[in-house]
């Protein structure tokens, strides 16, 4: 494959540390390549070098001489008198950039729900990344330099770009480097993975489920070396094989080698013990949502909702900004008063919320980090062991040394981390994170969660990180409509539902003057196509439906169980309707 841009013998040093010593590395036409390390490590410095943003101490990068590069920076450049109209397409003339298939992917893919002529100074933080994201993928580039680029965005966000990526370029041309902490992502988009530690870049080949294997096999060979890092990373490793069947399904790395390394290696949570130690803690009843309906002012946010949340369940919440999240989580804690129906609390709940701010860590900004923690309890059961605040810390990567760090000059992860520490020692029974991942490298996410496994209460997480919600949570509801869907499919079901309510709900697009002669005969061959789509989609929720019927008969006798089956069964048959009538207009299109 061709050069496209390399790096001989680079080194950097800050004032406190070298960032890197020595790296040579090069990115050639095809390659996608993700970018892991922890952070403070060098990621973001590294992309800034290759892309020529900054001079290095020693060394040289090279770059063939036509290769044009894109890049995206982690700050907000964005001039803020400009639209988004002219941010995004610049200059030129509407019937240009609306002719071009790309760009209008990337609109609709990222700013579609903007106001078009709306100044960029106007907008929040994330809106402004969509713009500045969507202002760099309507260009020509050769290589594109991603630096967080799944920042802001929702869960279909992500989707949609990695898919963008995908089929941008051919197989064999363009480049990508991407610093990411978004593992679905990396796995789903990348190639190769280069993880930057210590001065030094490490290749391995694959994406994310990859590297952890061949991280694995490296930390086995050393295995004096970095050992509670190896069984982290090993349990890593089990839960890629194990737990995420279309991971798996991709050749990406050997499966033998790591069926022979997790052998041994036993079920990221046990799941039957801590449903025990929950009951024990929170008896049957935790909190139980009946007919809860929300509304502010002539808005409806929730609409009749139905939710019985259980002892140690663990539950990711999907739904794209303003369904009603948020809302949703208030009832449950008590912070939002429903407008209709009632809200039924165990009396033993005691309800902790991880939010987005860091406002919890005022008070103690000054207060070091060892004085925080010695005001707590004095040990930590996780995982059936007693652990001191101390080995808390260390587990969630914190060195001696920060231990007499004032609060205040702790960095953004550190924040998020000792945030989570002082909630579980504070030893509620219910855990609700919002959107924990904010600040956080791979490795501390993997910390986190392996802590998570050992935590016996119940769980509710809101996070636009799918990995997360796939690895911490065992099932997965969304708020659509109002409403609170179970997604039996998780994630992916999800992004199917709200894909067949954009179709649905889309007005027929205008047909340009220029375009009305267009035979009919292209017009019922995409009918046809509909067709076909809307008779595979309506077999399988058919399917389903005939399943859940089965188990309604199943559990006749038990009213819990049948009434979520039968909410279950609701919502396929109000979405096997909507497919019959999309499927009706596309069929009488193949008839005129």
């Amino acid at each position: 494959m061709a050069h496209l841009l390399g790096a001989e013998n680079l080194s950097l040093e800050f004032p406190t540390r070298r960032v890197l010593d020595g790296v040579s590395l090069g990115l050639d036409e095809g390659d996608r390549v993700g970018v892991v390390g922890r952070n403070g490590d060098g990621k973001s410095t590294l992309m800034r070098l290759l892309a020529g943003r900054l001079e290095p101490d020693e060394g040289r990068v090279t770059r063939r001489r036509d290769v044009t590069v894109g890049f995206l920076d982690q700050a907000d450049v964005l001039d803020p008198t400009l639209t988004v109209a002219e941010t995004v397409v610049g200059d030129t003339v509407e019937h240009e950039w609306a002719g071009d298939a790309r760009v209008r992917d990337v609109i609709d893919g990222l700013v579609a729900d903007l106001p078009w002529d709306a100044a960029v100074g106007t907008l929040s933080g994330g809106q402004r990344r969509r713009v500045a994201l969507a202002a760099l993928l309507v260009g020509e580039w050769d290589v594109l330099f991603l630096d967080e680029p799944t920042n802001h965005l929702d869960v279909e966000g992500v989707a949609w770009l990695a898919e963008h990526l995908k089929r941008r370029w051919s197989p064999s041309a363009g480049g990508l480097l991407v610093v990411t902490h978004d593992r679905w992502f990396l796995d789903e988009v990348c190639t190769d993975t280069w993880e930057v530690h210590d001065g030094v870049v490490e290749p391995f080949e694959g994406g994310y489920a990859a590297y952890v294997l061949q991280r694995v096999e490296r930390d086995r060979q050393a295995a004096a070396i970095e050992s509670k890092r190896q069984n982290l990373m090993r349990k890593e490793l089990a839960w890629l094989r194990r737990g995420a069947p279309a991971r798996t399904s991709k050749p990406k790395f050997r499966i033998d080698a790591a069926n022979e390394l997790i052998e041994d290696e036993p079920p990221v949570r046990e799941a039957v013990e801590l449903q025990q130690l929950a009951t024990a803690r929170l008896g049957k009843d935790v909190v139980d949502l009946l007919d809860v309906s929300v509304s502010y002012g002539d808005k409806a946010v929730l609409r009749g909702v139905e939710w019985r949340i259980g002892p140690g369940e663990r539950t990711g919440i999907l739904g794209v900004n303003g369904a009603g999240k948020s809302t949703l989580l208030g009832v449950v804690t008590g912070a939002v008063t429903p407008t209709s129906g009632r809200v039924k609390r165990g009396k033993t709940v005691r309800v902790a919320v991880l939010t987005q701010s860091l406002s919890e860590l005022d008070e103690i900004a000054d207060d070091r980090v060892s004085d925080v923690v010695g005001r707590q309890r004095a040990t930590y059961v996780a995982g059936g062991k007693e652990m001191t605040p101390g080995q808390l810390l260390e587990r969630l990567g914190f060195s001696s040394a920060q231990l007499s760090t004032p609060v205040k000059d702790l960095s953004g992860g550190q924040k998020r981390r000792l945030q989570l520490l002082l909630i579980l020692l504070d030893e509620p029974n219910v855990l609700i994170l919002d959107e924990p991942t904010n600040d956080l490298d791979t490795d501390m996410l993997a910390a986190i969660e392996d802590l998570l496994d050992t935590w016996p209460g119940t769980l509710l997480v809101v996070s636009h990180d799918r990995y997360l919600l796939e690895r911490v949570t065992d099932q997965q509801y969304a708020v659509l409509d109002g409403g609170l869907r179970h997604l039996p499919g998780g994630v992916e079901e999800y992004l199917r539902l709200r894909s067949l309510s954009r179709e649905l709900a889309a007005p027929p697009a205008p047909t340009p003057a220029s375009a009305r002669p267009a035979t009919s005969s292209a017009v019922q061959r995409q009918a046809r196509k509909d067709v076909e789509r809307l008779e595979r989609q309506l077999t399988k929720v058919g399917e389903r439906e005939a399943a859940l019927e089965t188990q309604m008969v199943e559990h006749a006798t038990d009213a819990h169980r049948l009434g979520r089956l039968a909410k279950e069964h609701a919502d396929l048959v109000a979405e096997r309707e909507a497919l019959e009538v999309a499927w009706l207009d596309a069929a009488a299109l193949l008839e005129d």
